[in-house]
């Protein structure tokens, strides 16, 4: 017996890990917008769909109770839009990659959305705050039909700036993936490590930015005119004119998509610079007036 216990003693220590997912359906019903497919493992859940302007549009809350991702956790979103249907999902909070273990497990987060025709998906999470020494790679999967409309965006903090905690160790991956009728059409993809720190530092790059943001909003109807986007896009650089300091925000179109991207040291200037955006794009693809999720005013 002493043999035995010598050899387990002997073995290294197995590391902990959290993995959890979440598989939710939305279709559209002769009563709105309905949940009606959820199923989850682990801690990562949604209590149920809110309708705060009207029953064809669910508001969904994702809830994750750790808050984080240690070395060696998981998380798994797939959200199916059914045709017609139309669904705002965020988050209560930031996210967090925590420090990672000396052994560098990777702390993944991925989320897939599957639109199909007509449906309309906005994914507004709050931001990711990714600590110094973190082992991080998020992607986030977008998987459209003919018809569909996409409107989301990402906000990464990049250490602690607060605690005079900068990001100068660790590795963070991040990935944005749309296809459009199985077709690529937007990707977009920052892979931050000791050997980039030097040139995310640099002017060309970063410019030593800790908060970073894109948005993207489409695809743009071939029945739009062009004088009709260009003035949208005019009115979308007109509402980032409040910035002020060193953060830099600007839109672009590309592959029918109006991409907005912010740089600075501000997560909540980003996200006012991403609901300013968001107010003008939401009513000119969907036709919906803008309508804040109220756990952001909690």
């Amino acid at each position: 017996m002493s043999a035995v216990l010598a050899e387990q003693a002997a073995l290294p220590a197995v590391a902990s890990a959290w993995h959890a997912s979440l598989a939710l359906q939305f279709r559209q019903q002769a009563r709105g917008c309905r949940l009606v497919r959820s199923a989850h493992h682990g801690p990562l859940y949604v209590q149920k769909p809110f309708y705060p302007e009207g029953p064809d549009t669910a508001h969904v809350y994702l809830l994750h109770p750790p808050g984080g991702l240690v070395s060696g956790d998981r998380l798994s979103i797939v959200i199916n839009l059914d045709e017609g249907a139309k669904v705002l999902v965020t988050t209560p909070g930031a996210g967090r990659l925590y420090r990672a273990r000396s052994d560098r497990t990777l702390q993944q987060q991925s989320q897939r959305f599957e639109l199909a025709d007509g449906a309309v998906m906005e994914w507004l999470p709050q931001e990711m705050i990714v600590f110094p020494g973190a082992f991080g790679r998020t992607d986030t999967t977008v998987n459209m039909s003919a018809g569909s409309t996409y409107l989301g965006w990402e906000i990464c903090c990049l250490g602690l700036p607060a605690s005079d905690l900068p990001f100068t160790h660790g590795e963070l991956h991040q990935r944005l993936h749309i296809c459009h009728d199985g077709m690529p059409v937007l990707l977009e993809s920052l892979h931050l490590n000791e050997a980039s720190f030097e040139l995310a530092a640099a002017t060309v790059g970063m410019n030593a930015c800790p908060v970073s943001g894109v948005f993207v909003a489409g695809i743009i109807p071939e029945s739009f005119s062009h004088d009709e986007t260009q003035d949208v896009l005019a009115a979308l650089r007109e509402t980032l004119s409040f910035l002020a300091g060193p953060g830099q925000a600007n839109v672009t179109l590309v592959n029918g998509f109006i991409i907005g991207r912010y740089l600075g040291h501000s997560a909540e200037e980003a996200r006012r610079a991403f609901i300013g955006l968001w107010r003008i794009l939401r009513p000119w693809l969907t036709g919906r007036d803008a309508c804040l999720p109220r756990i952001w005013s909690t």
